[in-house]
């Protein structure tokens, strides 16, 4: 019925966007959709909680799911098309296909979450092809995510535009998130010092080495009661690899995973 229905849109000429999502939107999302409906005639949003790509279960089971509230969002901000299908739907039989493209999705990520970007680039392809967008929109917040999907499009060949959009902040800079929610009032205040800590690594990074700068945080963070650093990885912006000074690759950005509580929380920040 979809495809149908995007066929015939297509046919009669309509650009078609697609902001693939798991729901519980926020501001960060609508900053994608907002972006889809300025450049395309169809804006079809998915809200599918992906199985394939939670490597732990309890996450999977915590992870927020607020259909009704989503859709009501959407269409304030213009979606043409909410699709939310089943698991059943997507996945009628497991899916057996393997996404490797070493080494973009074997560093941060894909070290600390093992099949987390297979199942990414499972249900992202399976997308692709059931929408075939002309653009699809991912956000910058998920910067190793966004490297993968760009180069599984690369590769598969997919006849799309992949557009990044810039990370949406709430008014005290914390990236918005959809874990966010899972944070109680005083776990929300400490998880300020995360972006905080990375805003003010850009100002010191002025005057110091890269490896003076990653330390800067990594003790920033550890200094805060209530936050546990998982990763903090300067990296190339396009290979995603580690770097060691700052004139090793032409765009640098930090990314960083911490622990609030028992609450996953990333964030980057883009220091050239």
């Amino acid at each position: 019925m979809l495809q149908a229905e995007l066929s015939a849109l297509k046919a009669a000429g309509k650009q078609v966007g697609l902001v693939p999502t798991m729901g519980a939107l926020h501001a960060g999302h609508v900053s994608l959709v907002e972006r889809s409906v300025a450049e395309n005639d169809v804006t079809v949003v998915s809200i599918f909680v992906n199985p394939t790509q939670f490597n732990d279960k309890n996450d999977l089971i915590k992870y927020p799911r607020t259909l009704e509230a989503d859709c009501s969002l959407l269409e304030k901000a213009g979606a043409t098309i909410a699709f939310a299908p089943s698991v059943e739907e997507i996945y009628p039989e497991p899916d057996t296909r393997t996404f490797s493209y070493a080494p973009l999705d074997t560093v941060m990520e894909g070290a600390f979450r093992p099949g987390h970007f297979n199942g990414v680039c499972q249900i992202v392809s399976k997308l692709f092809d059931m929408v075939k967008p002309h653009r699809a929109y991912f956000g910058e917040k998920d910067f190793q995510q966004l490297a993968v999907i760009r180069e599984m499009v690369h590769q598969m060949e997919f006849p799309l535009e992949v557009v990044g959009c810039p990370i949406v902040r709430e008014a005290d800079g914390l990236a918005m998130s959809s874990r966010n929610t899972r944070l109680s009032s005083e776990e929300r205040t400490t998880a300020l010092n995360i972006s905080r800590t990375l805003f003010e690594s850009l100002e010191y990074a002025k005057k110091h080495t890269l490896g003076e700068t990653k330390s800067y945080v990594e003790q920033g963070i550890a200094a805060v009661d209530g936050l546990r650093l998982e990763y903090y990885e300067v990296v190339d912006a396009r290979t995603m690899q580690p770097v060691n000074a700052w004139d090793e690759a032409e765009g640098i950005v930090g990314c960083i995973t911490v622990f609030c509580g028992d609450v996953r929380l990333i964030d980057n920040i883009r220091y050239k």
